[in-house]
């Protein structure tokens, strides 16, 4: 009995010894173990988001892809799939799984080495959560430890949820929704079974079974999940032998934006970087622009078009790189370092035939190119002169010549283009709010990320010249007024020569009507304007439209457009002209919203009285989203300028357009549209500034480096048509939009030789536009006066 008594003592000696040693241990280890209970508000790492106004996906930015989601959103065969990869008790034990502890150290001890963690589901979250990835015997008892707290403080469908948003997938993918995102382009919830259990194998090793790296050893895991589901009775027979059947259909879909604006994206990226430091990229916000979709990608087209078609004006400056002598294997990897830029598509000639050459693609796709497609090819000799015409391919390209093509149809048929050397921005704003409707700053980001719409500094040329004739409209002058288009000279005696000042043509047409200067853009008159106005009271009123006085050069020259500006702030000047009179400044993010969806600041723009019922709704419908914000009121925008001056201005403006150096314009037939082309000297700068009343729109076109465009090439024929391309598609289905007529103007017929009221019967006299104060008598009042309209000077006429 003794005997048996002290046996017993010592199995239960035996057996309470490891209890105690692991009660030991786990009281020593608890005190420094996190709260679990932060789990229940765990903050995941999410990338910045932006989007266009209509919820288009244009870029995202940070490290880890990630969109987190809830178990509702979990498809069955997923959890079945990943159950039965990781842990097939996960729904029975309670945090540890004894068995496959045992298993593991089984292997531990036979091989003296760790094969596998018998890690279960809830310890992956401790470890991925709380503890670092060391394969150390603490972590692993640390692991335990907060697995069995977990299972205490968490139901199974919250640890499930938290394990498949954190676990790393590969290719920047964290958690099963960016994965499926990443390497199907679609939600987890579209997949079919193959793909989910394909999913489900990533996490054991997301390097080692990349369904796009090792697409095979990726398919055996697949298809050994897909028995261990049918072994589980998770699946029939049936399903099972379609889903091994399923071909590996991977790749990497990359962020998958959904529209192309690239530098709306770089602008919200810093304005978020400013705002919220390096949180931005890790917060989950989403920013949603001002920027239109549709308005977008027309822009983008229509600056590339317009470029492309400028620079084959001057020429084919020859193939980026030539290997005649290429293994024809080899033509393929030649292609390798050249990427698609602006919708260009690197290409390598195979073959030059009588009337067509065949070309390689980056991605091993064959196609031709017709002599059609390439005969503009005029070897380019100087910004002012070509070559001969080609005569057939061969004295175009040859065998080897890595060359840009642009696909004519899905045939196969390919044109032969050359990326533009020249460059272009274009930026698009609501005269009524300010907001960005469309901006593109140059012809690819992938080329260059320099945003020419707010970083490039150049002179606008003569479509700076509305902002001095509103000063004079400002000052007593009207449209009808004569001023003298005539030579001047200049020199202050510190200059080494004089400055002989000259209109575009070098002619000079003496006495002419305000408008009709502003519409043949006479540099002579802008200048005279300035002389009378004064310098320094001329740039003070030209400050009203948005500009800062350092930017505006002391001197009669600011007068011919020497300011260095940017095309936005162009664009918002003319804004004030196009809207009335009222001053607003471009803006770009609508709203931002936090990663529980929760709208968190939007912007409260000033507007124009006609904007004013459809941003009060903006703002009322995103107050409610709004945590703690009281709902805020619109700002009516300043009146600047009188909106008299800006309907007589924006009269003369249409006829740029109508008569002036804007004229192909009247193919796109609207009477709404007003604009001013602009050209620095020596053609160094071609800009065209335009607007009715639902978009301005501003196009500059040049080289990075000034220099000339070429001897023919103008504001009108460089800026101008791309401002056309992209007007005539923004504006298709709205009807024609110019502000109102305000009080306060009257109309008269006028004599277009003195600029005074007509006599009965005057060859082409015309009504003109003018303020109640400033209107001319009639002629029967001059006559009565004394004085004839043969010999009298009108008061405003400079000489």
């Amino acid at each position: 009995m003794r005997f048996l008594i002290i046996l017993f003592w010592l199995l239960v000696a035996a057996a309470s010894g490891p209890l105690l040693i692991l009660s030991g241990v786990a009281l020593y280890l608890s005190p420094a173990l996190p709260d679990v209970d932060t789990l229940r508000d765990v903050k995941l790492q999410t990338p910045l988001r932006v989007y266009s106004k209509d919820h288009k996906l244009i870029a995202e930015f940070g490290e880890m892809r990630r969109l987190p989601i809830s178990f509702e959103q979990i498809p069955q065969g997923f959890i079945d799939a990943i159950l039965a990869a990781e842990d097939d008790n996960f729904l029975h034990h309670h945090g540890v799984d004894p068995k496959s502890l045992l298993r593991a150290t089984s292997e531990l001890l036979s091989t003296g080495q760790i094969q596998t963690g018998g890690s279960t589901i809830t310890m992956q979250v401790a470890k991925n959560y709380f503890l670092t990835s060391d394969r150390v015997f603490s972590r692993k008892l640390n692991e335990i430890l907060l697995a069995l707290q977990i299972e205490r403080n968490l139901s199974k469908r919250e640890i499930f949820e938290l394990y498949v948003n954190k676990i790393y997938l590969g290719n920047r993918a964290y958690g099963i929704e960016a994965a499926a995102h990443v390497y199907y382009g679609k939600p987890i919830a579209e997949l079919p079974l193959a793909e989910l259990a394909m999913i489900a194998g990533l996490p054991k090793a997301p390097s080692a079974y990349n369904p796009v790296a090792n697409p095979e050893r990726a398919r055996i895991r697949r298809d050994w999940i897909l028995q261990r589901m049918l072994y589980l009775g998770s699946i029939d027979q049936a399903t099972y032998e379609e889903a091994i059947a399923s071909p590996v259909t991977a790749r990497n879909h990359g962020a998958n934006p959904e529209l192309e604006a690239p530098y709306v994206a770089e602008m919200a990226r810093l304005e978020m970087l400013e705002r919220f430091g390096p949180a931005a990229y890790t917060d989950g916000y989403h920013v949603y622009t001002t920027v239109d979709s549709h308005l977008q990608t027309l822009a983008n087209q229509a600056l590339r078009d317009g470029l492309i078609e400028y620079d084959q004006r001057h020429g084919y400056r020859g193939p980026e790189a030539r290997h005649p002598d290429a293994d024809p294997a080899q033509l393929a990897n030649l292609l390798k370092p050249y990427r698609g830029m602006g919708g260009l598509r690197p290409a390598i000639v195979s073959e030059v035939g009588a009337d067509t050459v065949t070309i390689l693609l980056r991605n091993g796709d064959s196609g031709s190119i017709g002599w059609e497609a390439m005969r503009w090819a005029r070897p380019y000799l100087g910004v002012n002169s070509m070559g001969p015409n080609p005569r057939k391919p061969a004295d175009v390209l040859q065998r080897g010549d890595i060359i840009r093509v642009q696909p004519l149809d899905e045939a196969g048929q390919f044109k032969l283009v050359q990326l533009p050397e020249a460059q272009s921005a274009l930026v698009t704003v609501s005269p009524q709010d300010g907001s960005i409707q469309a901006l593109t700053g140059g012809f690819s980001f992938v080329q260059s990320n320099y945003n020419r719409v707010t970083q490039a500094r150049r002179q606008p040329g003569s479509a700076f010249k509305p902002f001095l004739y509103s000063a004079a409209l400002d000052h007593g002058y009207t449209p009808a007024s004569l001023i003298n288009d005539a030579p001047l000279v200049f020199n202050d005696g510190h200059q080494s020569e004089d400055w002989r000042p000259r209109n575009s043509g070098g002619d000079f047409l003496g006495p002419i009507r305000l408008r009709e200067a502003l519409y043949r853009s006479r540099n002579l008159v802008s200048i005279r304007l300035m002389m009378d106005l004064g310098v320094d009271e001329a740039l003070t009123y030209i400050e009203r439209f948005g500009f800062n006085r350092s930017d505006l050069p002391r001197h009669l020259s600011s007068s011919l457009g020497t300011p260095e500006l940017t095309p936005l702030q162009m664009a918002a000047a003319y804004a004030v002209i196009a809207n009335g009179g009222h001053a607003i400044e471009p803006w770009l993010i609508e709203r931002i919203e936090n990663s529980e969806q929760q709208v968190i600041d939007f912007t409260r723009p000033t507007v124009t009285p006609e904007a004013v019922v459809a941003q009060q709704q903006r703002i009322d419908a995103y107050a409610g989203l709004t945590p703690g914000q009281a709902t805020p009121s619109v700002e009516t925008a300043e009146q600047i300028i009188d909106p008299r001056t800006t309907y007589q201005l924006n009269s003369m403006l249409q006829d740029v357009i109508t008569r002036g150096t804007a004229s192909r314009a009247r193919a796109l037939q609207r009477g709404d549209l007003a604009g001013k082309t602009g050209t620095t000297n020596d053609q160094k700068d071609g800009w065209f500034a335009g607007y009715n009343g639902d978009y301005v729109t501003t196009v500059w076109v040049g080289f990075d480096q000034p220099a000339p465009l070429g001897r023919r090439e103008y504001g009108g024929t460089t800026a101008l048509p791309i401002w056309m391309r992209f007007m005539a598609a923004a504006l298709e289905d709205l009807p024609e939009h110019s502000q109102p007529q305000p009080e306060g103007l009257v109309t008269t017929r006028i004599d277009p030789q003195t600029g005074r009221s007509a006599r009965p019967g005057t060859p082409g006299a015309f009504l003109e536009i003018f303020k109640e104060e400033d209107m001319p008598p009639p002629y029967s009042e001059l006559e009565a006066g004394g004085y004839s309209s043969d010999d009298a000077l009108t008061p405003l006429e400079l000489f």
